[in-house]
């Protein structure tokens, strides 16, 4: 038996088997481009696979060795990928650039890094293992843009229309090019340095011919507009790098924005820190003890048990160890598969994060149906859940070991869930105005009743919501 064949022997009893057949499949027939970067949410659409357990198998797959994952830093703008690296930890800067778009960007969490997969070279060799020597344009595809950017099958008939020419240079080597300027925008843009040219064609064409210099280094400095007149136009550019990089020349108008401006979802950091695989498999090798990144929008949902204490009293240590033992696991599963994650739990409380409210609504919703089950089954009411959800802003860090969230977001979720009474679950404002959680409450006849709370350390009274 090969290797690739005891990694996925490994893998098929760890995932799911109908995605651990379609990446080995892919692994053994698809394309270099296939498995270079793969967007885990256009694979399980193309195979009709459950996002979830998609995700679950490649992450699976990376921790054995099979893929390579890659944490990549966008740009919001034009989708290019800023930075990468092999974990979270690799961003690690307050402010991110783009020379592209001329813009600088605050890294969140939640559609500035994205999570992509690569096949590893020990199960097989593809082009993009050797990015510099990847074909110009399959080097921007692949390398430069996020697998969010949803680039046509024919990129190169479509990049003609707005190229006026694309260079190839080794490093230390000198390129003379003449071209006709048109009177519009026109940008320099080098994809493996990230440096950038923007001249402003405009005024009357020129008979003269006009002479410009680009140095291409490392050590990328943003350079003022240039103004032009059309004409013709001697370009001179030195690469003054150890790598190849390939600069090139193109009208930046509305067909550009149209071909950058096509976007498909993808797996972003903050989906995948929600996601109980990961959480599982990964544990504490995510975050820096120092690292403080943001998000601008999670769901929190906790629960706790009223009257634990009593319980314990009640039907004695070992009958209520089991039955709290019987509500984590409801939950546990519950959570997982609403695309949510455990954070952790204090004592008979549970902490749990959700990409989206509607996914930690639905999740609140089973746990209570779930727990009149359970309290139906042993014949009492034993099992008395209290729910409270908020959704807003926080910070992703490191505590205790663990990856956590900080921020007035958990403190006013955290407090909603202790206003909690069982079966009533309690959320806030920003909860019950989402789109996707008015229609869930509506499909099940759920009623919502709202009152004003003061919340101890929050400086404003919060409107909170009763869902019964």
């Amino acid at each position: 038996m090969s290797e690739v064949d005891v990694l996925f022997a490994a893998l098929r009893q760890a995932a799911d088997p109908q995605a651990v057949e379609c990446i080995e499949q892919v692994v053994m027939h698809g394309s270099d481009r296939d498995l270079n970067r793969i967007n885990v949410f256009a694979f399980a659409d193309t195979h009709h696979l459950d996002e979830e357990k998609t995700i679950a198998a490649f992450l699976h797959a990376a921790r054995i060795g099979t893929f390579e994952m890659t944490w990549n830093v966008l740009c919001p703008g034009c989708g290019g990928v800023l930075e990468t690296g092999a974990n979270l930890k690799a961003v690690d800067r307050g402010t991110y650039h783009c020379a592209l778009c001329a813009a600088g960007y605050e890294p969140t969490l939640d559609e500035m890094v994205e999570v992509t997969f690569t096949v590893s070279p020990r199960v097989r060799r593809i082009a993009a293992h050797e990015p510099d020597r990847l074909p110009p344009l399959e080097y921007y595809r692949q390398i430069f843009f996020s697998s969010g950017v949803d680039l046509p099958e024919n990129l190169e008939a479509s990049f003609a229309r707005i190229l006026l020419e694309m260079i190839e240079l080794d490093p230390g080597e000198k390129a003379f090019v003449s071209l006709q300027l048109p009177a519009q925008f026109v940008i320099i843009f080098d994809a493996v340095t990230h440096s950038a040219q923007f001249i402003d064609v405009k005024g009357e064409p020129t008979d003269e011919r006009q002479n410009l210099s680009m140095f291409i280094s490392r050590d990328y400095a943003p350079n003022e507009t240039l103004t032009l007149r059309p004409g013709l136009l001697r370009l001179t550019i030195e690469n003054h790098t150890d790598r190849r990089v390939l600069p090139n020349v193109c009208i930046a108008g509305e067909q550009l924005h149209d071909l950058l401006g096509r976007r498909r979802p993808f797996l972003t950091a903050k989906r995948l820190l929600t996601n109980q695989s990961f959480r599982d498999i990964y544990r504490t090798d995510t975050l820096d003890i120092d690292q403080r990144l943001r998000i601008t929008s999670l769901t929190f949902l906790f629960t706790d048990l009223r009257g634990s204490t009593a319980l314990y009293e009640r039907v004695g240590d070992l009958a209520a160890f089991d039955l709290v033992r019987a509500h984590f696991k409801v939950l546990h599963e519950i959570i997982a598969t609403e695309s949510g994650a455990v954070v952790k739990t204090i004592g008979d409380a549970v902490m749990a994060t959700f990409s989206s409210p509607d996914r930690a609504v639905a999740s609140a919703l089973r746990m209570r149906e779930a727990m009149l089950r359970l309290n139906a089954e042993h014949g009492r009411e034993d099992l008395l859940l209290k729910i409270g959800i908020h959704e807003g802003p926080c910070l992703a860090v490191n505590l205790n070991d663990r990856q956590d969230y900080f921020g007035q977001t958990v403190n006013i979720a955290s407090r909603v869930q202790g206003l909690a009474d069982p079966y009533v679950i309690l959320t806030t404002e920003a909860v019950v105005e989402n789109a996707q959680v008015s229609e869930i409450l509506r499909n099940n006849g759920i009623a919502s009743v709202s009152r004003m709370e003061e919340l101890q350390g929050v400086e404003r009274e919060v409107k909170i919501f009763a869902l019964s």
